[in-house]
This record gives C-alpha cells, sequence and structure tokens, in this order.
C-alpha cells in the first residue's frame, strides 16, 4: 500500500518521464505550440505535414523488424493495448478496452457485430505507419523514431498472420504488405481541393 510521500514520489517520476517523451517529441521538429491567428511558417506547416498515402510516398528512411518491435510495443504500447494487442479494459478516461484492440475481427465488418482493428479494417499498411507515427504512445504522440514506427508495425502485423516475423519493414517493403481488407473500401474519386 502506497503513502502520501510515495504516491508523491510516484506522481513527480511519470510527470518527470513524460516531460522527457514531450521534449523529445520537440526536438524531432514538432512545434510546441501554434498561436491563435499567427501565421505559420514553412518550417512549422513541413513539421506536421508528414502523411503517408497507400504507396509510401513520404516515408521517412529506417527499418524495424519483429523482434525489435516487441520491445517498443511492450515498453511504450502495451499498456493501453494489452500484451496480447487485445486492449487493456478499464482505463480511466480511455475507450472502452475493446476500442484499443489491434487485432482480430477478420470477416466481421460485414456482421451485426463488426470489430475494427487493424488486421480487419485497415486496407493499407502504410495507415498503420502514419497514425503510429502521428498518434501514438497516447501519452506522448510523435515521439517514436522511425525506426521505432517501422518495428512497433512490423511486430503489430506480424501478430496479426498479415507478413512473416522475419521480414524487416523499411519504405520500400511497407507498401507492398497486402492487407487483409484491402479490398473493402471503394476509392472517392473526387479530387482534393486543399493541397
Amino acid at each position: 500500500m502506497c503513502t502520501h510521500s510515495v504516491d508523491r514520489k510516484c506522481v513527480a517520476l511519470l510527470a518527470a518521464a513524460l516531460t522527457m517523451l514531450v521534449v523529445a517529441a520537440r526536438a524531432e521538429g514538432y512545434p510546441n505550440k501554434f498561436d491563435f491567428g499567427s501565421p505559420a511558417s514553412t518550417q512549422d506547416v513541413a513539421s506536421v505535414a508528414i502523411a503517408i498515402g497507400p504507396d509510401g510516398k513520404n516515408l521517412p528512411p529506417g527499418k524495424g523488424d519483429h523482434a525489435a518491435g516487441k520491445a517498443v510495443y511492450e515498453n511504450m504500447c502495451s499498456a493501453c493495448h494489452g500484451a496480447n494487442l487485445q486492449g487493456v479494459v478499464g482505463l480511466p478516461d480511455m475507450p472502452n478496452g475493446a476500442s484499443l484492440r489491434l487485432l482480430g475481427g477478420r470477416g466481421t465488418l460485414t456482421t451485426k457485430n463488426p470489430v475494427m482493428t487493424v488486421e480487419s479494417y485497415w486496407p493499407h499498411a502504410t495507415t498503420l505507419f502514419d497514425y503510429v507515427r502521428r498518434a501514438m504512445p497516447f501519452q506522448a504522440p510523435g515521439s517514436l523514431t522511425a525506426d521505432e514506427v517501422y518495428a512497433v508495425s512490423a511486430y503489430i502485423l506480424a501478430e496479426g498472420n498479415i507478413i512473416d516475423k522475419a521480414m524487416v519493414l523499411d519504405a520500400q517493403t511497407l507498401p507492398r504488405v497486402q492487407m487483409p481488407n484491402r479490398d473493402g473500401f471503394i476509392p472517392d474519386p473526387r479530387p482534393e481541393l486543399f493541397k
């Protein structure tokens, strides 16, 4: 059982760790704030204009595999997504545990109870890379290196039996990964007018 002094030490350590992660994210080029009404510089825009399309355009240099990804996942992802990639129930201020699930659910999208996961829903492996790079880990989005994002992507895809555990993901191999639901979407033919 923790005493108040131990609780304060734990909170202080957690705060210090989160601060270090935010500092690391900023070191990667993310601006620490944008002021309302202030124009963004070309550098500001470039630091957040990091979208990765299905073809892999704009993927950064780097590489990662299942073994390296397992270590990243265990340290940075399992607290929310679970040791078995099935989500963690009961996290305060987080979605229901099943919403944090990453794997399973193949073939359920046309059923009464679809299970939307990386394995069952996402049509492109590059979407996984893009999302992890921008939004994960929850407590420090954007703080993972390109190698860590490639590695954790390889881990998730291999655990879902989408790629072999020996496969190394990089800017050339990731776009070639064939996702189980790649044919489950209808392309939007409308032009993008806000480029």
